[in-house]
């Protein structure tokens, strides 16, 4: 499918579903906690969302059924898929057979022996065939053999397993996955049950679709121009970027089931880790922002001993007046037609502070908490005071100081 009939496509499913809503772009996008203007753009298919899961809300506020939903997922991803430049493919590296640490000494290669004979039957000493279960090893050496070089992965992983978990016992020390936490205790012969409700979270979120100022370790000819904000992710990898001043998080909750409700009740942040600000150059991803909307919005000063959650006023400027947004507390409820959304707001000035949130939730007389993350690590965000600040220059395409000199470094 071209590109502009992918684009096209979706963006008329998403009218459709608009339309037969009938509530405004700033109804809808209060709901959703995007401003109006970014509403309008997914509808006219000016840009694409950087992911599914807002449609997809917007699908459930406006009825959609489980096809339509799917179907509106399929037009996403060509879509999706061909507003995003191609991008020719990163060489594979070499990669060699032989290990590349502590590479064992070759064994001297032995001299050719008379060619042996066809019909004579295989001497006893001979390792036995993987395919063969039956084979009979050779008798054991005097001193042991040591593996083979080329010893199947799967095989040198046990291996290392089992002399992990012999350190860790000698140590006193449990054994944790690096790639997931450690599971909680149950009784034996019974899983964990899965959570009632599911999460997601957009850690590149600007304010009002527009505002946001990143910490990028390299000067301005080496920095590209502002990404749109559905791209800010992307732009954000690619530069190694951290979110300068405050860094805005929005986690959107949902129940499994549309009867049975699950209640939040707090949202704690943990701070992981805190050190001096990044001596980075910061540079801010507009020159002012239009409409702005912040229901559910939460404070954190993480120059605090104890950095709380606290809920303020929002504001809503999307329209012609900018109105108050009054500020809601905990509890909540989620079912699976009624999600959530809660935006985050990290600030700080004197410290680049690693950090992470924890959700306290019950549901048919369960409790637990979440430990909510960026994909497995803290949030990140660092203060800017100090640091060079630039702005885009959108007319000559090039960054230039916040102070309006003109210079570029």
């Amino acid at each position: 499918m071209p590109k502009d009939a992918a684009v096209e496509e979706f963006a008329g499913l998403v009218r459709a579903l608009k339309a037969r809503d009938g509530r405004s772009y700033e109804a809808l996008g209060r709901r959703l906690s995007v401003s109006a203007s970014t509403l309008h753009r997914y509808c006219s298919g000016a840009t694409v969302p950087e992911e599914f899961s807002v449609v997809d809300r917007l699908a459930l506020l406006c009825g959609a059924d489980g096809e339509e939903r799917r179907a509106l997922e399929a037009a996403w991803t060509e879509a999706d898929r061909a507003r995003r430049p191609a991008a020719s493919p990163a060489p594979v590296p070499a990669v060699s057979a032989a290990p590349q640490s502590n590479p064992e000494p070759s064994a001297p290669e032995p001299a050719p022996g008379p060619a042996p004979d066809p019909t004579a039957q295989a001497p006893s000493a001979q390792a036995p065939s993987a395919q063969d279960p039956s084979a009979q090893a050779p008798s054991a050496p005097e001193v042991p053999a040591r593996p083979r070089r080329g010893a199947p992965a799967p095989v040198a992983a046990a291996v290392a397993l089992v002399a992990l978990a012999l350190a860790a016992a000698l140590l006193g020390h449990p054994i944790r996955s690096a790639s997931a936490p450690a599971p909680a205790s149950t009784t034996p012969g019974r899983t964990a049950a899965p959570l009632p409700f599911t999460w997601s979270i957009d850690s590149q979120f600007w304010e009002g679709g527009c505002g946001h100022t990143y910490l990028v370790d390299r000067a301005p000819r080496a920095v590209a121009p502002p990404p749109v904000a559905a791209d800010s992710g992307a732009w954000a990898g690619t530069h190694g970027a951290v979110h300068g001043g405050a860094a805005l998080v929005r986690i959107t909750v949902q129940g499994r089931s549309p009867s049975d409700a699950v209640v939040l009740h707090a949202l704690h942040v943990r701070l992981v880790d805190r050190a001096a600000p990044l001596p980075w150059n910061a540079y801010q991803m507009n020159n002012g922002c239009g409409g702005a909307v912040t229901p559910r919005h939460f404070a954190v000063d993480l120059d605090r001993p104890r950095p709380l959650a606290r809920p303020v006023d929002g504001l809503d400027a999307s329209g012609a007046e900018v109105r108050k947004i009054p500020a809601v507390s905990f509890p909540y409820k989620v079912t699976s037609s009624d999600p959530e959304e809660l935006l985050v707001s990290a600030r700080t000035a004197g410290c680049d502070c690693r950090w992470d949130l924890e959700l306290e939730w019950s549901a048919g007389g369960r409790t637990g908490t979440v430990r909510i993350t960026d994909g497995g690590k803290p949030f990140r965000t660092s203060g800017t005071k100090g640091r060079p600040a630039y702005l885009h220059d959108s007319a000559e395409g090039r960054w230039i100081t916040d102070s309006d000199s003109g210079q570029t470094e």
